[in-house]
């Protein structure tokens, strides 16, 4: 089976260690000049957890548009492992769209689909190992903005005045840290500022033992590659 090569990328996201059975997610929603420039390359979460019976992995990558671009090849990395820290080996998910958004993707050299996913059912591969849902969808990430403002003048103004562990993490007391807890969560009343938006949301349900290959311990990040 054909699978197309990487090109050069064009964004990264961050990496995401999944346990079968944890979910993980990672964010990062335009923050350079290069993603407003062209927000259907970035990637704005990619979200990862299994199944109930951790027979399949669910991907959900998101980017800050209401179409995919069809100069963009979007990539999900997944490395296998037996145990945290030990070598694996990697399975490379590759999806392109046609300007139609009709979505092609390659699971390794092992399955592949092709067609329209913006139903609500999605695309199901020939095996029936892979299935994709790709279009508009509301914007899952929650951020409170004011909370995280306060929050961040208070751990600002605290700053001088911290000790910090052998690991250089920040040693707090409890009234610090509920201090800090209760502004982030602006006194019981946040709002999340990413209510009534959408991304495009490509969704993938993949049978883990295409990903498994070397172990059960999964790290996942995701890059984006220009087409051609």
């Amino acid at each position: 089976m054909y699978v197309p090569r990487l090109l050069p990328g064009l964004r990264t996201g961050m990496l995401t260690l999944l346990c079968l059975s944890v979910l993980g997610h990672a964010a990062d929603h335009r923050d350079s000049p290069s993603a407003v420039a062209e927000p259907a390359a970035d990637i704005a979460d990619i979200f990862v957890w299994t199944t109930s019976d951790t027979s399949r992995v669910n991907f959900a990558l998101t980017v800050p548009a209401a179409l995919f671009s069809d100069a963009v090849q979007y990539v999900i990395h997944v490395e296998s492992a037996p145990a945290y820290g030990e070598a694996g080996s990697e399975v490379q998910i590759i999806c392109e769209f046609e300007p139609d958004q009709t979505l092609e993707c390659w699971v390794g050299s092992d399955d592949y689909l092709k067609g329209d996913a913006s139903s609500e059912i999605g695309l199901e591969s020939a095996s029936g190992r892979v299935r994709a849902f790709a279009g508009e969808r509301d914007d899952p990430f929650f951020f409170n903005a004011s909370g995280f403002r306060n929050t961040l003048d208070m751990v600002n103004d605290a700053a001088p005045n911290l000790d910090f562990d052998g690991a250089g993490c920040p040693m707090l007391d409890e009234a610090t840290s509920s201090a800090l807890i209760n502004a982030l969560q602006d006194n019981g009343e946040a709002v999340d500022n990413f209510a009534g938006l959408t991304a495009g949301a490509l969704v993938l349900q993949i049978d883990a033992s295409l990903l498994t290959g070397s172990g059960t311990i999964l790290a996942v990040w995701a890059s984006t590659h220009r087409r051609g």
